[in-house]
């Protein structure tokens, strides 16, 4: 059966904030996703007003802003760039995280721009990009631009070798919209450490031009799994078969084969309303990635693939990946509404599991980017209507508020932890602010 919000309200008081979770998976919620014997997870408490209404949290959680679009300065000048999205925070070294932040940045806006600096630039037209920052738990040590000339970076993923793949959720080219000078729509990687031979920007067509949203790959066989944000039709779950696995920095240059998923009898995973539903999954091949006359979503026989509508975050964790579908509204098309699915993937098994799902008109809407902390624990950014929260679930089912953009009804976007744990960086994109959480994360 289904759980409602009212009925997770019932059984838990004021903690059931509108989450459905498979028992099946409790482990994984519980923020124990990779240990052998499971916590029980309670939540870190209410969380407590900020008297400078940025980010309310709970009591002894505190929180640093340390990067603020178009106030602040990049090294070697210029401003922060704004629109931050998704973000990922990779071992430095000395106690160290090193950043890379998209800019979900279109032409035309007025919101501070990647600066276009020699051997950064893809296309001159375009504002979005991506910045790399050194960080030593909330000290800002560093802020350079990494990529530029990009159309609207969204999400993304890190990668085995310690590159961010950075994702354009577009499809235009100088044919539809012309002030542009090439083609968009591509996966691009980025190495925050200077390992590419070749550093400057160079599209992955091969992983497919289309409305990219974020990237997981698998640490054991190399491949990579893709989300498509798109509509009209929806979008797809992807999987690349590189001919370098785990070849390391530019090894998806040498290219693979794209395939989209396809569960028998499913042409929508909204249509799932079960949890602990298992779907086998099998793949078909994408005939044109590029989608040189036809969108890559558009290429496929209607029964022969499975769409997802608002297909969002992919994270990789321990031999699975958590994939978010933000909603889904039969308004639109869907075959059911929903305020949020996750769904577990089995390589080794090839099944999708249902492990979460929210139910319309419960607090929570809209989850977006996903992240696991190094402990296990799973953190999802909310971007719904009205208030939006970072969200720790529990392994009963119960979806507890870590943190509360207090400032505004702008997204929470790019969390992602320290490799301690001891950290948690996260972006509110509207506001333009990167901020660090710390606190008694043991303490649930």
């Amino acid at each position: 059966m289904v759980v409602n919000r009212r009925q997770l309200m019932a059984g838990a008081g004021t903690a059931g904030l509108g989450f459905a979770l498979a028992g099946a998976v409790d482990a994984v919620f519980a923020g124990t996703a990779n240990a052998a014997t499971p916590k029980a997870f309670r939540g870190y408490g209410e969380l407590v007003a900020d008297p400078k209404k940025v980010v309310d949290l709970p009591a002894g959680f505190r929180y640093s802003v340390f990067s603020r679009a178009g106030k602040d300065t990049l090294d070697g000048g210029g401003a922060v760039p704004g629109s931050h999205d998704g973000m990922f925070a990779f071992p430095g070294g000395f106690g160290r995280s090193v950043l890379v932040r998209n800019h979900e940045l279109s032409p035309g806006t007025d919101i501070p721009a990647v600066p276009h600096r020699d051997g950064l630039v893809y296309d001159p037209a375009c504002p979005g990009g991506t910045t790399t920052l050194t960080v030593a738990g909330d000290r800002l040590l560093g802020h350079v631009p990494s990529l530029a000339g990009t159309y609207r970076n969204c999400a993304g993923g890190g990668t085995p070798w310690r590159t961010w793949l950075s994702c354009e959720e577009t499809e235009a080219t100088p044919a539809t919209e012309a002030v542009l000078t090439k083609k968009h729509g591509y996966v691009f990687e980025v190495d925050p450490f200077g390992r590419l031979r070749d550093a400057a920007p160079v599209p992955l067509t091969a992983l497919g031009r289309f409305p990219h949203e974020a990237v997981a790959i698998d640490p054991r066989s190399g491949i990579v799994y893709l989300t498509e944000d798109a509509s009209k039709p929806y979008g797809l779950l992807y999987r690349f078969l590189p001919r370098r696995p785990l070849g390391g920095p530019g090894s998806l240059r040498a290219g693979g084969t794209l395939q989209a998923l396809s569960v028998p009898d499913v042409r929508d995973l909204s249509a799932v309303r079960e949890l602990r539903t298992k779907l086998a999954v099998t793949w078909v091949d994408v005939p044109d990635p590029d989608a040189t006359t036809v969108s890559v979503r558009s290429q496929f026989d209607a029964a022969k693939i499975t769409r997802v509508p608002k297909a969002e975050g992919i994270f990789w964790s321990g031999d699975t990946a958590y994939i978010v579908s933000s909603y889904a509204k039969k308004a639109d098309g869907a075959a059911t509404d929903h305020s949020g699915q996750v769904w577990r993937f089995d390589p080794k098994h090839s099944t999708l599991e249902l492990v979460l799902r929210l139910e319309p008109g419960g607090r929570f809407d809209g989850p977006d980017n996903i992240t696991v902390s190094p402990l296990g624990g799973i953190v999802l950014c909310e971007d719904g209507d009205g208030e939006n929260y970072l969200v720790a679930p529990s392994a009963d089912g119960t979806p507890y508020p870590l943190a509360r953009n207090a400032g505004s009804d702008s997204e929470w976007a790019g969390a992602t932890f320290s490799q301690d744990g001891r950290w948690l960086y996260a972006n509110v994109q509207g506001d333009g602010l990167t901020v660090a959480i710390t606190g008694p994360w043991w303490r649930g």
